[in-house]
C-alpha cells in the first residue's frame, strides 16, 4: 500500500505532515508576518502540542518536518505548501511572498519518503494549497484570491491532467484585504463526503450552485463567530467524516456541528491560530487518507 495519497478532506487520515513552531516565532514582528500581537513561544508550543496530542490519539501517524530556518517563521502550517494528490505531490509557489522558500522543506521531506514530486508551479504562478479542498478523485475545487492566481491554477490543471482531474475554480472576495489571509479553506470545511461548513454569506454564489448540484448540504457558520475568530471558526480538520477538530471557543458553530451529527474534539488555538491566523487544517498537511 502507498504511503501517501488524498483525494477527499474527510477519509480517515492515515498519515500526516507537522512542523513544531519555530523557535523565531516568538519574536516575529507581527506587523509584518500580519499576525494579531507578539506571540509567546510557550503559548505556541503549548497549543500545538495540543493538537498533536488529538491526532496521536486518533491514531494517525505524525511526522515532523525536522528543519527550523528562522526565516520562514510560518513554516508551521505546513498545509499549504504542498497538494497532495494519489500518484505524488505538487510542490506550491506562496502567494505570501515572506513564505516563499518553503516548498524546499517540503520537497526534501517528500524525497526522504520516496513520494514523487509531479511538479512544481512557476513564476507568475502562485498556489497555496489552503485554496485546494479536494471533493472527490476526479474533483478540486480552487480558490483564486491574493494566495492563488490563475496562472497557479492552470499549471495545476496540467500536471493533474493524467489523472484526469476536473479543476474548478471560484473567485474570493477582497474581504480584508490583501495581507490578510483568506482561502477557500478559510470559508469551508469539508465535513463529510457530502457535508460542508461554510461561511455562508462568503461563499461564491457559482459554489454554492455546484454544491447544490452535487447534492452536498451546507451547515451555515455563526457570522459572528466567523468574524471574531478572524475566519477561524471555520477551520476544521476532519479526521474521518463527522470527527472533527475545531478550535475552541466558537460555541454556536459547535452547536451547529453537533446538530449535524458531528463529534468535536476542540484544542485551545487562542496563541498559535487566532492570533497567526491558521487552524487545525492550516497545521496539518495530510499525506494518506483511507477507509
Amino acid at each position: 500500500m502507498n504511503n501517501f495519497g488524498t483525494t477527499d478532506m474527510v477519509s480517515p487520515l492515515r498519515r500526516v505532515l507537522v512542523k513544531k513552531p519555530a523557535a523565531a516565532m516568538a519574536d516575529a514582528d507581527p506587523k509584518i508576518w500580519n499576525y494579531s500581537g507578539p506571540l509567546s513561544g510557550d503559548l505556541l508550543d503549548r497549543d500545538h502540542q495540543a493538537l498533536i496530542d488529538i491526532l496521536e490519539k486518533y491514531g494517525a501517524e505524525v511526522l515532523y518536518l525536522e528543519q527550523d530556518p528562522a526565516e520562514l517563521v510560518d513554516a508551521v502550517f505546513t498545509h499549504d505548501v504542498s497538494l497532495v494528490t494519489p500518484q505524488g505531490v505538487v510542490l506550491c509557489r506562496m502567494g505570501k511572498t515572506l513564505r516563499r522558500g518553503e516548498q524546499a522543506l517540503h520537497q526534501e521531506f517528500y524525497q526522504s519518503q520516496n513520494i514523487p514530486v509531479l511538479g512544481t508551479i512557476q513564476a507568475p504562478g502562485t498556489l497555496e494549497a489552503g485554496d485546494c479542498v479536494w471533493l472527490d478523485a476526479k474533483t478540486l475545487l480552487v480558490g483564486l484570491g491574493f494566495r492563488t492566481n490563475q496562472e497557479g491554477m492552470s499549471q495545476l490543471q496540467e500536471m493533474l491532467r493524467p489523472q484526469q482531474v476536473e479543476v474548478h475554480g471560484f473567485d474570493l472576495p477582497v474581504y480584508q484585504g490583501s495581507a490578510a489571509c483568506l482561502h477557500l479553506m478559510s470559508i469551508l470545511s469539508m465535513l463529510d463526503h457530502n457535508l460542508a461548513l461554510v461561511c455562508q454569506s462568503m461563499l461564491p454564489v457559482r459554489l454554492m450552485q455546484f454544491f447544490l448540484s452535487r447534492q452536498i448540504q451546507c451547515v451555515p457558520a455563526c457570522e459572528d463567530e466567523f468574524k471574531r475568530s478572524g475566519t477561524l471558526s471555520t477551520n476544521v480538520l476532519a479526521l474521518a467524516p463527522r470527527e472533527l477538530v475545531v478550535v475552541d471557543g466558537f460555541p454556536e458553530t459547535h452547536h451547529r456541528l453537533r446538530e449535524a451529527g458531528c463529534t468535536l474534539y476542540p484544542f485551545s488555538g487562542d496563541e498559535l491560530c487566532l492570533k497567526a491566523e491558521g487552524g487545525p487544517t492550516c497545521l496539518t498537511r495530510p499525506l494518506l487518507r483511507s477507509s
